[in-house]
């Protein structure tokens, strides 16, 4: 989830510049060229950095980052695996 405090059109451009790069390591891989992936991969953690979906938390209330963590790792790991009974029991 992005930074909700972005403004719209620093949070598009960011948007932009994010796509750009995936676009970059899609492009890069066909042709091989691991220098021009990294880069890219570089320019996709940037972009993701600037609009809070990595690096520090944007958030004031002190809860801990989960996104990068499997649910079954987390507080919520108990809930998860109710959901997955569930899942498994509708077959």
């Amino acid at each position: 989830m992005a930074n909700p405090h972005l403004g719209e059109r620093e949070k598009s451009e960011l948007v932009k510049r994010l796509m750009t790069a995936r676009r970059a390591i899609r492009d890069a891989k066909s042709s091989a060229d691991s220098e021009a992936e990294a880069a890219a991969h570089r320019a996709v953690d940037d972009a993701k950095r600037a609009l809070g979906e990595r690096g520090p938390v944007w958030w004031p209330d002190g809860a801990p980052d989960l996104n990068r963590h499997m649910a079954k790792n987390t507080p919520y790991a108990e809930w998860y695996a109710e959901v997955q009974r569930r899942r498994d029991a509708e077959g």
